[in-house]
């Protein structure tokens, strides 16, 4: 048995979604443990700390919104992935502000799921440190100098802009909300048009389409992710 495998607990109250999950992520060398409801999920989070859980919001004996509120008031900080409705965009936004590290609608596909857990991970690995030169495809920011090039060219950007590339290569792979990015760049009140604006901006000068971005995605009614590493 590998005692290193690590350990994710599937939080789902619908028996094919925790079979999928346990035969797929298994097959990815992940040990799967299973909860149907709230109770079994914090049972196994107190007896098991799994390293990274996959939780539905909609729970029938209390939401997910709730339980992961209620782990990250109590310090518990471990990753977490949220699976939900596409038409539930209100809650994906409340539990990725409340403390969850990415998510995934459903349907969805099991190596989709496995790439955010891979992103999770090794972002909650890499919180402590930040790398001088980050570097995805074509695409290179010195955050010590912060020199933005593309394909070896320079890129000439706006403080604003540069600062909304800053902390997106921060969390790259990881999908930041609007309120997140707004409140890093222009404080609590700003207007997520300002955003939007600037995204725009940032796109025309870095993205080879930029109306088919390759390295800022939008995540629909959500946030932003910029395109993690290689």
């Amino acid at each position: 048995m590998n005692t290193t495998a690590v350990k994710i607990l599937v939080v789902d109250d619908e028996p094919p979604i925790r079979k999928l999950l346990r035969v797929g992520l298994g097959a990815q060398g992940y040990v799967v443990n299973e909860a149907q409801n709230a109770a079994a999920a914090q049972a196994s989070v107190d007896e098991d700390r799994p390293d990274l859980v996959v939780l539905d919001l909609g729970l029938p004996d209390k939401s997910g919104q709730d339980l992961l509120m209620e782990w990250r008031e109590d310090g518990i900080q471990i990753p977490v992935v949220i699976l939900s409705s596409r038409t539930d965009e209100a809650g994906i936004v409340k539990a990725l502000e409340s403390g969850a590290d990415d998510y995934i609608t459903k349907p969805f596909g099991v190596n989709e799921l496995a790439a955010r857990i891979r992103v999770a991970l090794r972002h909650r690995l890499q919180q402590q440190g930040e790398k001088a030169i980050f570097q995805t495809g074509g695409l290179s920011i010195d955050l010590v100098k912060r020199i933005v090039k593309v394909d070896g060219n320079e890129i000439k950007l706006s403080p604003k802009e540069y600062d909304i590339l800053r902390v997106l290569a921060q969390h790259a792979g990881k999908v930041l909300t609007h309120q997140f990015l707004l409140k890093q760049i222009w404080g609590p009140a700003a207007d997520v048009q300002y955003l939007r604006v600037y995204v725009r901006q940032l796109r025309q000068k870095i993205e080879q389409i930029p109306d088919q971005p390759h390295y800022i995605t939008t995540e629909t009614g959500v946030g932003y992710r910029l395109r993690e590493p290689e």
